[in-house]
């Protein structure tokens, strides 16, 4: 069974990143890695925030981005996901902006996703975070996905 992996509005500017910055060139050669050698072992799925994000940020290779994502399936919000995303921001889970973070956990969380793939490592994939974040969706009823990088999901660590 292929598991379910919500991409977070950093894994596609990744792909196409070209800082120079060693720590820049690594994620965007893991990103790159993942996305090229196991894109199709697992569901992929997006959301409307993160193509609003992908859409009207300012970066280089943007039509190369879109057009990476844009054959992943749109994962519906409803009340029941802005809910959830309102009680990460109150137990302070998650910061404030309702279109952010919080909202792309809500996503995966009731999305029932394996994995929310991600970059931000501040908020999502901050392993000091997960107990809390954990401790909110029991509280709520559900299960929590696994927030990791592509490093993580290719077996590096």
């Amino acid at each position: 069974m292929q598991k379910r992996v919500y991409i977070e509005t950093s894994i596609p500017s990744f792909y196409y990143d070209d800082r120079p910055q060693p720590e820049f060139v690594a994620c965007r050669n893991w990103t790159r890695e993942w996305w090229d050698k196991h894109y199709h072992e697992q569901e992929l799925f997006i959301s409307d925030p993160v193509l609003f994000e992908l859409e009207n940020g300012d970066y280089p290779h943007k039509k190369e981005v879109l057009k990476l994502v844009a054959d992943l399936t749109i994962l519906p919000i409803n009340d029941e996901v802005v809910e959830m995303t309102g009680a990460y921001i109150d137990h302070k889970a998650m910061p404030k902006d309702p279109t952010g973070d919080a909202m792309h956990l809500a996503l995966a969380t009731y999305h029932k996703c394996d994995f929310l793939l991600t970059w931000n490592c501040n908020h999502l994939a901050n392993p000091n975070k997960f107990a809390h974040i954990r401790l909110v969706n029991m509280r709520l009823g559900f299960n929590t996905p696994y927030m990791v990088t592509p490093f993580q999901l290719l077996g590096r660590i």
